[in-house]
């Protein structure tokens, strides 16, 4: 048995890793200190090739900066958690359509025209049709901040410091930035993943989980961070900054007292702020498009599609919109708590909240105009399925004899660092984003697909895994 632990002073990582062999059998162990951690079990053909594999993993972690310790020494950190303030809304009551209580406060959404998504600080994660259906159950292992799209794929921050692709038949983690890094926002784009952190830190990985760079901001709370394929935009308790791809500022925008939520466009950045105002920013350089007051803190914001309106929920549990210049156009009272975040799509805006709630308010001209008359309609109350299975991250895969439809990938080692690639034919020569943690050397795969990547250079895998034997 091996055990290592990483720990760095003011914040920093606060982890171990434990390699236990037993024969033919090698089972790891990490997480944080203090806590159980999670555990993989891999088998082996012989003691001698399970003593190698134990001794390549302890390597690489030695490498990372682990040291050998006696667990119990050192004690469990804290994990932070954003405070929840939300007072009660004094303006007339927003026409939701339904709402669904998820049991904890819920920073999570994203949504499609086929699924409504919601985490909330319990780990739990849940899927609605966009009339209220409930059709998922998912239990990650720490509270959710955050859940974004990169095309086809879902991914879920999770306070364990992982990021898990919700897209297959399980949770599997896609990308590790530290177990104990208090993660407030994410955002990817092409595989390329912007994490903000508690301290103001903006950190970028690519595709195969390997850091890429990252940066000190002025400020603290890094509450936005938004991706797209020429920049990073990140937002904290200063301001916003613009980043190039290798990590270069571009510009620099204060904000006062914060900047608390971000949104993007194609073209213009939004800040929600302490300071009761939304800014539109322009990408290229940075400049004040246009501000939006509130009258109260700003958590959330969205806009409909190109700007042309913006959204804004407040510390008082009220919901505003904007038309694309600045005038206000309607407050309204969500009925279920302050907004931690939001999106529009087809003229229903979606919110997560501070007691759990997702809601879905219908944002039609005739709805809005009724409900300043104080007319809305009953908003249904959506219960939990419990027939639904809860579906919870794995790291066992199951096994096929037969390709069938799928593409077969292999795992391989490069410069020290497992790989995966296409053995199938009719596909390019590069590498494949793939779980990690399911990486074994030799093994082969069956996928349910692959898609190259939207800039090229390499595919990353969606639907079910299994190993080939």
């Amino acid at each position: 048995m091996t055990y290592l632990e990483l720990s760095e002073e003011g914040g920093g990582a606060h982890k171990f890793y434990e390699a236990v062999v037993s024969g033919t059998r090698v089972t790891i162990t990490y997480g944080r200190i203090g806590e159980n951690g999670q555990v993989k079990v891999t088998d082996f053909p012989s003691e001698e090739k399970a003593q190698a594999a134990a001794a390549k993993k302890i390597a690489e972690k030695t490498k990372k900066g682990y040291a050998p310790a006696v667990r119990g020494v050192r004690q469990r950190r804290s994990i932070t958690r954003r405070a929840i303030a939300s007072t009660r809304s004094t303006a007339k009551q927003a026409p939701v359509l339904w709402r669904f209580a998820s049991g904890s406060a819920a920073f999570g959404i994203f949504v499609d025209r086929e699924r409504c998504w919601v985490g909330n600080q319990a780990g739990q994660v849940y899927t609605l049709t966009p009339e209220g259906e409930m059709t998922g159950r998912y239990k990650l292992p720490d509270g959710v901040k955050c859940i974004v799209a990169d095309d086809f794929w879902i991914y879920a921050g999770c306070d364990d410091g992982k990021v898990y692709d919700l897209s297959g038949k399980v949770p599997r983690a896609a990308y590790e930035i530290a177990s104990d890094v208090d993660i407030y926002w994410l955002d990817i784009a092409d595989g390329v993943l912007g994490v903000s952190d508690d301290s103001g830190r903006i950190t970028t990985i690519d595709y195969e989980d390997e850091f890429l760079w990252a940066r000190t901001g002025g400020g603290s709370s890094g509450w936005m961070v938004r991706c797209d394929g020429d920049a990073v935009y990140h937002g904290h308790s200063g301001g916003v900054a613009r980043y190039d791809l290798q990590g270069n500022q571009a510009w620099y925008q204060t904000a006062a007292d914060g900047v608390l939520f971000g949104w993007q466009e194609e073209k213009s950045v939004y800040a929600g702020t302490a300071s009761r105002t939304v800014h539109k920013l322009a990408k290229a350089d940075g400049a004040v498009e246009a501000v939006y007051r509130c009258d109260a803190a700003i958590y959330s914001c969205a806009t409909s599609p190109g700007g042309q309106y913006v959204f804004a929920g407040d510390s008082s549990s009220s919901v505003y919109c904007f038309s694309a210049d600045g005038t206000r156009l309607w407050k309204l009272a969500t009925g279920c708590g302050s907004a931690f975040s939001m999106q529009y799509l087809d003229e229903r805006l979606y919110i997560v909240t501070t007691d759990g709630s997702l809601a879905c308010i219908d944002a039609t001209e005739q709805a809005i105009a009724a409900a300043r008359e104080g007319t809305v309609p009953q908003a249904r109350d959506v219960k939990i399925a419990a027939s639904l299975p809860v579906v919870e991250p794995s790291v066992t895969v199951e096994t096929t004899t037969d390709t069938g439809d799928g593409v077969l990938v292999e795992c391989f080692s490069e410069g020290g660092r497992l790989r995966i690639r296409v053995l199938s034919p009719g596909y390019e020569a590069w590498n494949v984003q793939f779980p990690r943690e399911i990486r074994e050397p030799g093994a082969r795969y069956v996928v349910e697909g692959i898609r190259p990547s939207g800039n090229g250079g390499f595919y990353r895998a969606f639907g079910d895994i299994r190993r080939l034997v």
